[in-house]
């Protein structure tokens, strides 16, 4: 209900909708090819750079817009949680939810990429989106938790989550192909629990294959910030109340 709630509230008076969720990702994976076909050329193995590129900000903007929502859930709904019991982990979880409809919507244009540039499709590959999607989401819910707790003890909470994002972004192959990080670091570099996510959705997507071993680092990676994301939710719930 709190997710509906979050949806109709967002989109009301809106003249555009829930097109928004598209047009940002469109806009985005746009200014990329301009800059990374024509003046930064970058190989991407054969795939047309706006599918190469839409495949990881689909997934992307979804991290990212919903660690600012949650980010903000609780104290947006201050005069809510002053008032009334309920368990608290239902507003920041309900702005993940809310966020995952724009993920859905804008991933119908990714459907339409791959027929118009006659992307090879692997139907067993996807078979595997639902298990990266749960793994991405536990993620997010781990980092968004905590980072809605972090908020409530201090607004620099945000602005650092702002920059977080943006250093995090570079550090993740989306403008890019793993294939341009040296071999030697890669193992280090699939430490980002996205860089495997990212890349699983690319190898299932486009690459016509099964998502690799990295797939199983981030997928513990995730589960491990999510129980530790949790519990520090919960370790600090009781005092909201009394410090928003």
């Amino acid at each position: 209900m709190w997710t509906s709630r979050t949806i109709k509230g967002r989109y009301q008076q809106s003249y555009v909708g829930w097109l928004w969720a598209v047009i940002q990702p469109v806009v985005t994976v746009i200014i990329f090819t301009i800059l990374f076909t024509y003046f930064v050329p970058i190989d991407t193995g054969g795939t047309p750079y706006p599918v190469f590129s839409y495949v990881a900000v689909v997934p992307w903007t979804f991290l990212a817009t919903s660690l600012t929502d949650m980010a903000n859930s609780l104290i947006g709904n201050m005069n809510l949680i002053t008032k009334i019991y309920f368990p608290r982990e239902a507003l920041p979880l309900a702005a993940m939810f809310a966020r995952l409809l724009d993920f859905g919507v804008s991933a119908m244009l990714l459907v339409l990429l791959i027929v118009y540039y006659q992307v090879p499709v692997y139907p067993p590959g996807w078979l595997f989106l639902p298990i990266i999607l749960i793994i991405q989401m536990a993620l997010i819910s781990g980092l968004g938790l905590a980072a809605s707790a972090l908020s409530v003890f201090s607004r620099d909470a945000q602005p650092l989550i702002t920059l977080g994002l943006q250093l995090w972004f570079y550090a993740s192959p989306i403008i890019y192909p793993v294939s341009v990080v040296p071999e030697r670091l890669q193992s280090l570099y699939f430490l980002n629990p996205m860089a495997g996510i990212l890349e699983a959705y690319r190898d299932v997507l486009i690459r016509g294959s099964l998502p690799g071993q990295y797939l199983i680092y981030s997928a513990i990676e995730a589960t491990l910030i999510f129980l530790i994301g949790y519990w520090f939710f919960k370790r600090v719930e009781p005092v909201f109340a009394d410090i928003i």
